[in-house]
C-alpha cells in the first residue's frame, strides 16, 4: 500500500513551521497512544505512522529531501521506518523528548494525563486563517541523456491566479468588516467535560472561516474569492540523476491561495524512458556486449556506446561469456549530491553462436571439435561455474 503524504498524516500544511509540526505530532501521539487505545491495532498503526512522519519532517535535511523527491527520495537516509523493524519502544525512545519525560512501550509514559490535560487545555495558538492554494501535479517524461545532464522543462499551466481586479482581497471596494461572530479573532472556543476534566476546544469561526473579517461588497470578477482561473508558463529545473517515480517539487507555483493566501506547490512526477542500449541499476548503467566467436577467442578492440559518445575497450584473447568490464565514471550522477559521485558503465560480455552453418563452416567447426584445446578443461569448468554462482549472489 502506498504511503500517505507525511504532511497529510500530521494534518499540517507544507509551509508549517517546526513548532507547528512538533505540536501536530504531539496531538497525534496523544490521540493514538496505546495507553489510551488498548488493543486497538488501527490506533497503533496511526501512532507509528505519525512517528514516521515526524521523524522526517522535524529533520531539516530529510524534510528538504522529502519535499523535493517524495518518499522515494528518502531511500538510504533512514527516513520512513514504518515496517522496517522499528518497534514501539524504539518510537518512544526516539520521541520521548517531545513530551518532556521518559516514554516506554510497556508501562505507558510518565505523567500522561498531566501532559494531555496541559496540551489540550491551552486553547491552541489562535490567529487568523491564512488560505493555502492546492497543489498541482504534472508528469514529465525524460530520456536517459536528460537524466544524466539535468534539464529545464517549461509547462503552460492552467491554474488559480490572484484576481487582478481586487488584487486578491475579494472585495469590490477594498473594504472589510469585523466578523460579528468571533469579534475578529478568527476562532470560537467552547468548554467540554471529559474523563480528563474540563477542556477547551478551539475551532475556526463558522461565519468568517477563520479570517476574522467578512466582505460586504464582493468583487464582481472573482465573486469574493480573490482568485480566478488563469494560465502561467512555469519553468521546472530537474536535477541530474533523478529516477523513475521520483517527485520534484516546485514551491509556490501551484494554485493561488484565496484572499492573498499562500500559493500551493507543483509536484512533477518523473518518468524515465527506456534506453535502446542501457539498463539502469541506480547510478550504474548496464550494457550487453555481444562478441563474435573469433573476437572472443583471438581478442581485439571493440567500440561500445556511452551516454556521451563512444568508448573503445580491449578484449583479451580467450574472453569467456559472462565476463564483466567496468568503465568508471561513465554512469549517472547522484541526485544533488545524495549518493556516491558518478556511477559506472558495466559491460556484460556474451558470445554469439551461429544458429546455422554452410558446408565449409561446418567442416571447419568439425575440425576444431577434434582439437583438445576446444574442449573445456576441469579448471575452466570450475572457473565458469564460480562466475555462474556469483551472478546469483
Amino acid at each position: 500500500m502506498a504511503k500517505r503524504d507525511y504532511y497529510e498524516v500530521l494534518g499540517v500544511q507544507k509551509n508549517a513551521t517546526p513548532q507547528e509540526i512538533k505540536a501536530a505530532y504531539k496531538k497525534m501521539a496523544i490521540k493514538y497512544h496505546p495507553d489510551r487505545n488498548p488493543g486497538n491495532k488501527e490506533a497503533e498503526e496511526k501512532f507509528k505512522e505519525a512517528a514516521e512522519a515526524y521523524d522526517v519532517l522535524h529533520d531539516e535535511q530529510k524534510r528538504a529531501r522529502y519535499d523535493q523527491f517524495g518518499h522515494e527520495g528518502l531511500n538510504g537516509m533512514g527516513g520512513g521506518f514504518s515496517g522496517g523493524g522499528m518497534n514501539m519502544d524504539d518510537i518512544f525512545s526516539m520521541f520521548g523528548d517531545i513530551f518532556g519525560g521518559r516514554m516506554s512501550g510497556g508501562g505507558g509514559f510518565g505523567g500522561f494525563s498531566d501532559i494531555f490535560s496541559g496540551f489540550a487545555g491551552n486553547g491552541g495558538q489562535g490567529g487568523h486563517q491564512v488560505y493555502r492554494g492546492s497543489d498541482l501535479r504534472l508528469k514529465v517524461s525524460l530520456t536517459l541523456n536528460e537524466v544524466a545532464q539535468g534539464v529545464t522543462k517549461k509547462f503552460k499551466v492552467k491554474k488559480a491566479v490572484t484576481c487582478d481586479h481586487c488584487h486578491g482581497s475579494g472585495s469590490e471596494d477594498g473594504q472589510t468588516q469585523t466578523c460579528p461572530t468571533c469579534g475578529g479573532k478568527g476562532y470560537t472556543v467552547r468548554t467540554v467535560n471529559s474523563m480528563f476534566g474540563r477542556m477547551q476546544t478551539q475551532q475556526a469561526c463558522p461565519t468568517c472561516g477563520g479570517e476574522g473579517h467578512t466582505i460586504k461588497n464582493k468583487c464582481t470578477k472573482c465573486h469574493g474569492e480573490g482568485v480566478v482561473t488563469g494560465e502561467e508558463l512555469v519553468e521546472v529545473k530537474i536535477p541530474a540523476g533523478v529516477a523513475d517515480g521520483m517527485v520534484v517539487t516546485v514551491p509556490q507555483k501551484g494554485n493561488a491561495g484565496k484572499h492573498n493566501g499562500v500559493p500551493g506547490d507543483i509536484q512533477v512526477f518523473i518518468e524515465v524512458q527506456p534506453h535502446k542500449d542501457f539498463v539502469r541499476e541506480e547510478q550504474n548503467l548496464v550494457y550487453n556486449l555481444l562478441l563474435d566467436v573469433p573476437t572472443a577467442t583471438l581478442g581485439g578492440t571493440v567500440e561500445i556506446p556511452t551516454l556521451d559518445g563512444k568508448a573503445r575497450i580491449k578484449i583479451e584473447p580467450g574472453t569467456q561469456p559472462g565476463k564483466v568490464v567496468r568503465l568508471r565514471g561513465k554512469g549517472l550522477p547522484a541526485v544533488q549530491g545524495y549518493g556516491y559521485g558518478m556511477g559506472d558503465l558495466i559491460v556484460h560480455i556474451s558470445v554469439y553462436i551461429p544458429e546455422t552453418l554452410n558446408r565449409e563452416e561446418k567442416q571447419a567447426m568439425e575440425q576444431f571439435a577434434r582439437s583438445d584445446n576446444f574442449r573445456p578443461s576441469e579448471s575452466s569448468k570450475n572457473k565458469i561455474f564460480e562466475k555462474f554462482k556469483s551472478f546469483f549472489n
